[in-house]
């Protein structure tokens, strides 16, 4: 036992690497993705601390250019899904009792192993695997997840240091116990930072894990696991398993001892996990805790007072960095008549520099959209802009697949505030405008309120004040990270906790003490310095 008060060192936010031209960080980077590009892989499950490989393998590929191979990943059957439950359940009575400065530790040295040697590995594999640029990747898979593992033990010490007040003779302290079971953790392709955290939240809090990662992002959790590794984190603490959620989640969710799931993805997916949990909720030896992060449809909202160069530079961003497949991203716009003409220019004029293609051409803005499913998904909505009259294509609308899944960015104008572009998340990079009447702006912040089922993130841009303050009034439900006069997209740790409701999740607040309070379960103590010895009280008297 440690006979000290252990203090986590105070977090900053990792300094984000620029990769300008000719600088050292860039050549070290190009020499990882050529390396990675020139050594496929062979990815096993991790299962007890053992690679477990089922000889049943699925190859990953870039998304941006099909030809190539990074490797291959072995694919989980149901009885691997139950021997990653066994081997959480067996190893959680050692990790739960391991004191919280120790369990602190494992992670402040990941994030160190994370900002050392490992930056090149995860940011060259996310790029490659997830068609990320190198900026994209670095914001990402370096500095929200540096972020993440240095913030959370911080974040311990300020849950377990908040205790009841204590009265003369009694002393009351209070304990934050694991978890009695294991926390199942279903991270999504969109971003390696979530991917990390997912799984690494719960553990640091002492529970146990079985984590399936999205299986278009294997690539990356796999050196995740590598990193914890060396990191120091015991056998069974982290349990990864990959392939279909479909046929991996339905025993771990039946599982009686289920203490938890912490997922981001899909609406759809996180309501049918909830919905199977609940259908049987007696089962379970406690009730699971269920905090999920899912879509959005999230909104820039412009006032007539707005900075036009300022909006625009919102909007693009916003709309189309990682080809719109943020559950951030601006995907519905609502812009003044009086200020439509000048706006529509520039972003046009703007958008016509971006380029698209390969992220390994660090001049490309945009790369690839994750794989065939998303391509045809996306494109359906472009086509239906393309022959439907209530919309204009401005911008865009261009799809290939012939060497990557590539979707140009595309602007459309909508003439009906509720229609079908303009209410569903499309999950790519197309940005729906609605063009409203200035003397209608109060309406209208009351109509972006109630279009659509989300809650995520929402942006105002206006210099006006009072127009600032009604919008924030007005879109008070809208979103559970609202921006002024900056892009709905882009939170970091420490600073914006993210987060949202109604159809956008639990708004549990990643990135801040809320999200590790849903992986305990406190216990109050009170000690009687000074027990009474006779049971009768003054009253009887």
């Amino acid at each position: 036992m440690f006979n000290g008060i252990f203090h986590v060192p105070k977090p900053t936010n990792e300094p984000v690497r620029s990769y300008a031209p000719r600088s050292t960080e860039r050549a070290s980077l190009e020499r990882e993705l050529a390396r990675q590009l020139s050594d496929p892989i062979d990815i096993p499950m991790i299962i007890g601390g053992q690679e477990v490989r089922t000889g049943n393998t699925e190859e990953i590929r870039c998304p941006h250019d099909r030809s190539r191979v990074l490797g291959r990943y072995h694919k989980a059957t149901r009885e691997h899904a139950e021997m990653a439950v066994q081997a959480a359940n067996e190893a959680r009575a050692e990790w739960s009792k391991m004191p919280w400065d120790a369990r602190a530790c494992v992670l402040l040295r990941a994030a160190e192993l994370l900002a050392g040697p490992y930056r090149d590995v995860l940011n060259a594999a996310t790029m490659l695997g997830q068609s990320k640029t190198c900026h994209q990747a670095e914001i990402d898979a370096a500095c929200e997840l540096i972020d993440f593992w240095r913030f959370n033990p911080h974040y311990v010490y300020r849950v377990y240091e908040d205790q009841p007040f204590s009265i003369p003779g009694t002393i009351n302290y209070m304990e934050h116990r694991p978890l009695e079971s294991f926390v199942f953790a279903v991270s999504p392709f969109n971003f390696t930072s979530i991917a990390g955290n997912l799984p690494t939240a719960p553990a640091l809090m002492g529970n146990t894990v079985v984590w399936k990662p999205a299986s278009t992002a294997v690539l990356s959790a796999y050196h995740m696991t590598r990193i914890w590794k060396e990191a120091g984190l015991p056998d069974g603490v982290i349990n990864m398993i990959c392939g279909p959620g479909s046929e991996l989640g339905a025993p771990i969710l039946d599982h009686v001892d289920l203490g938890g799931v912490h997922f981001t993805g899909s609406t759809q997916v996180f309501s049918t996990i909830w919905r199977a949990i609940g259908q049987d909720i007696r089962k379970y030896r406690v009730y699971p805790r269920i905090v999920g992060e899912t879509g959005g449809k999230d909104f820039i909202f412009v006032h007539a007072s707005a900075d036009l160069e300022t909006t625009v530079t919102g909007a693009l961003r916003g709309a189309f960095e990682y080809q719109g497949q943020k559950c951030s991203a601006a995907s519905r716009m609502y812009v003044p008549r009086s200020f439509w003409p000048a706006f529509r220019k520039r972003l046009l004029e703007e958008l016509a520099e971006v380029r698209v293609g390969d992220i390994s051409d660090f001049s490309n803005f945009m790369g690839a959209v994750i794989d065939e499913a998303a391509f045809r998904s996306i494109a359906s909505y472009i086509e239906e802009a393309k022959h439907d009259s209530g919309y204009e294509v401005l911008f865009g609308g261009g799809c290939n697949a012939e060497k990557g899944f590539f979707i140009e960015p595309t602007v459309v104008r909508a003439q009906a505030p509720d229609c079908r572009l303009m209410r569903e998340e499309i999950f790519g990079p197309v940005l729906t405008v609605y063009v409203y009447p200035d003397e209608e702006y109060e309406e209208t912040l009351r109509l972006c309120d109630a279009t659509g089922p989300y809650a995520l993130t929402g942006a105002i841009f206006a210099t006006d004040r009072a127009a600032i303050v009604k919008a924030q009034l007005a879109l008070t439900q809208a979103a559970g990270n609202f921006y002024i006069n900056d892009k709905p997209t882009g939170a970091v740790v420490g600073q914006q906790p993210f987060g949202g409701s109604r159809a956008s999740g639990t708004n549990d607040k990643a990135g801040s003490p809320l999200n590790l309070l849903r992986w305990v379960s406190p216990r109050a103590i009170k000690e009687n310095l000074a027990p009474p010895k006779d049971w009768r009280y003054p009253f009887l008297g």
